[in-house]
């Protein structure tokens, strides 16, 4: 029963999108108002992108993950590149998410790549959730944007449960983020509760033998291999 109740209390969630759609500020914002650092603690911008080349070039190439506490419930983070030329991160990453939130661009809309990130995702059967950002741009098209991306899962969809996803609206850069669009504007709660709500748990048999998900490998010239 405890076993069962602790694992009720954990989220596995993938971000995805197109490059330029706000997926580093987005994840910024989570972790900033999920609690991670100290109050007034200096953390600056492009968290997950520790990686040289991708605070470079302002692109997320290799998939990592983080948590945060939201009341009682712990969401894993998984920050997925949103580039075809890194697919085999997005494709390796996919096995630890049991849900994705992919991210779209209000005035962009879907893009080439939201095709294919999304693609990656529906076809590990993950559950989906979709979040309209920058919506404080004056350019914003949220209605037609909407349309656009109901039509492209249902070009990509394989399972009818696919379709019946929640749609927030979030502007990343000023951190909030609404289930409608006439709700106040004032933080990422409504985002958390949306994970909390729609995202299943992760699923497993205590009673079966360890099995280990290793997400990423690295090399120490003292320690050798690490998992």
């Amino acid at each position: 029963m405890v076993h069962t109740q602790l694992i009720n209390k954990i989220r596995n969630i993938a971000v995805i999108a197109h490059v330029d759609h706000g997926k580093t500020t987005l994840v910024d914002a989570l972790l900033k108002q999920g609690k991670v650092f100290r109050d007034h603690q200096k953390v600056g911008n492009l968290i997950m992108d520790s990686n040289p080349l991708e605070r470079e070039r302002g692109i997320t190439i290799l998939a990592k993950n983080t948590g945060v506490i939201y009341g009682d419930t712990k969401i894993n983070i998984i920050d997925t590149p949103g580039h075809a030329d890194f697919s085999g991160e997005v494709e390796r990453i996919m096995n630890m998410a049991d849900g994705c939130l992919l991210l779209i661009d209000c005035v962009d809309g879907p893009m080439p790549q939201t095709r294919f990130v999304l693609q990656q995702a529906l076809k590990h059967n993950v559950q989906p959730m979709v979040l309209i950002n920058k919506i404080d741009r004056a350019e914003a098209r949220i209605n037609e944007v909407v349309n656009l991306v109901q039509d492209l899962f249902l070009e990509l969809a394989t399972e009818e449960s696919q379709l019946d996803f929640p749609i927030l609206y979030a502007s990343a850069r000023d951190g909030y983020a609404v289930a409608h669009l006439n709700d106040p504007k004032q933080s990422m709660q409504p985002l958390f509760e949306a994970i909390i709500e729609n995202i299943p748990a992760p699923s497993g048999n205590r009673n079966n033998p360890l099995q280990m998900l290793v997400a990423a490998l690295d090399y120490d010239n003292y320690l050798g291999q690490i998992a």
